[in-house]
């Protein structure tokens, strides 16, 4: 497209510093720029960093705007300070930079301007636009993906969270491995050889891929041992319950306001990243496995959507759904949408959902309007407590409503069959006579499967 100079750029200050630049402070963030090898952004300091943005074709400014506000939150959220935000409209992305080369020099000398360390594209680029734009920048340049991957690395704790964001920057990073291929290893060339031996790349490399192909392996390992979790969970007759939602919607709050789980709760995006079960009591009397799990956003990266499986896990697994939406967000539909569309990635599209409207407090008649859109929707406040009891209520009828309740006639020399009822269902009532123990039961499909060759007919018979 030429020089790109021309095209609409509007560039809005975050901060009213505009003392011009010492060249000579300018302070490197990540890659060949320096900074710290284990993380996207440097916390040794609070970066400066200066947002980029593109309006593509049909887009809605106001939505990319918005998509700009939340990368300004997890720039802030990762550790580092945003001072100047540039947005492009422009038909297509350019092949090379995304923005073209005579932006991503207006984009240049902006950073400069403000001192910036390091120039983050709320767009995805490719690791040669990457490159390319770095060669020009001067500095360094990431995408959103790199920031949620680094907010994610800050934030796990437990094992499998740990291996499962370290295998996702991982994934990031190999394709993105950059060295002047000018510089060898201690394997030199000899008699016999094809050549002066392998680049410094090279066995980055392999040793990127040995890295990955071992954090592959343990995450085998931790999915069979959750799955043998859940297999015992299953046994019982409790039923599972998977908390999702955006980020920051108040899942773990929730959680807390339910179970009294004590999970850290904080004002801030990926607050928590490791799921965590508790068993819930419900007003009917039946015992639930409740599931918080890590929160979703817009544009969620791919490598984190298929590294963190073995945590999504239980979503996939679960018999209901409680899909928590803050009701204050600017866009809460916007939110719904980017949730279903995880969901759908790792097929748990399919699993019924309950949704719950929370934050009522600070606006209840905005949540009310919400909660009414939606069949058997519920609004609360996790904070006051305002609206859980019907919560429970709602997730009572729900989980009942995919169950149904059977007779059975179960001989006495069953007595595992008797334990099993009494194990996967909830017994309503419980006699005997001379064909053995009936029972009526309400079970879900799986059980009355089991069961099957116990289940009594309309003349009471058993049917086998």
């Amino acid at each position: 497209m030429g020089d790109d100079r021309d095209d609409d750029l509007i560039e809005e200050p975050l901060e009213a510093d505009e003392a011009a630049p010492d060249e000579e402070s300018h302070r490197g963030a990540f890659g060949e720029f320096g900074g710290e090898s284990r993380g996207l952004i440097d916390r040794a300091f609070r970066e400066r960093i200066v947002l980029a943005g593109v309006v593509l074709g049909r887009d809605d400014p106001e939505q990319v705007d918005a998509s700009m506000d939340e990368l300004a939150r997890l720039v802030d959220t990762a550790g580092a300070d945003p001072v100047a935000r540039v947005l492009q409209r422009r038909d297509a992305p350019d092949i090379a930079t995304y923005v073209g080369s005579g932006k991503a020099a207006e984009i240049r000398d902006i950073s400069e301007h403000h001192d910036a360390d390091t120039v983050v594209f709320d767009n995805e680029l490719t690791p040669a636009q990457q490159g390319n734009l770095e060669a020009i920048l001067k500095r360094s340049a990431l995408d959103r993906t790199a920031v949620i991957l680094d907010i994610f690395a800050q934030n796990a704790s437990s094992l499998a969270g740990r291996t499962q964001v370290e295998l996702a920057q991982l994934r990031y990073r190999l394709p993105r491995l950059r060295r002047s291929g000018r510089t060898f290893s201690q394997q030199a060339g000899g008699i016999g050889t094809r050549g002066p031996g392998e680049t410094q790349l090279e066995v980055d490399r392999r040793r990127l891929m040995r890295r990955i192909r071992k954090l592959e392996q343990d995450l085998v390992r931790i999915r069979q041992n959750r799955a043998t979790q859940s297999k015992r969970r299953r046994r019982t007759s409790n039923r599972s319950v998977a908390i999702v939602g955006y980020t920051n919607a108040g899942k773990s709050t929730l959680l807390n306001r339910m179970t009294d789980a004590g999970v850290l709760v904080e004002d801030r995006l990926f607050a928590t990243l490791d799921a965590t079960t508790r068993r819930l009591d419900l007003p009917g009397g039946e015992a639930v496995y409740l599931t918080d799990t890590v929160g979703f956003v817009r544009k969620l990266p791919h490598q984190l959507v298929e590294a963190f499986r073995t945590t999504l896990d239980v979503v996939i697994d679960a018999d209901l759904l409680v899909h928590v939406v803050d009701s204050s967000a600017v866009d809460p539909f916007g939110d719904i949408d980017a949730v279903r569309t995880v969901l759908r990635e790792i097929d748990a599209d399919g699993v019924p959902e309950l949704y719950v409207f929370n934050k009522a407090d600070t606006n209840p008649v905005t949540a009310a309007r919400l909660a009414a859109r939606e069949d058997d929707a519920v609004a609360v406040s996790a904070v006051t407590g305002e609206g859980i009891d019907e919560l429970l209520s709602a997730i009572g009828r729900r989980l009942r409503a995919s169950t149904s309740v059977v007779s059975l006639v179960v001989p006495f020399d069953r007595g595992d069959a008797l334990a099993m009822a009494h194990r996967e269902g909830e017994v309503l009532d419980e006699s005997s006579d001379e064909d053995g123990w009936r029972l009526r039961v309400r079970l879900d499909e799986g059980s009355v499967g089991r069961l099957a060759e116990f289940v009594a007919g309309d003349s009471g018979e058993t049917v086998r």
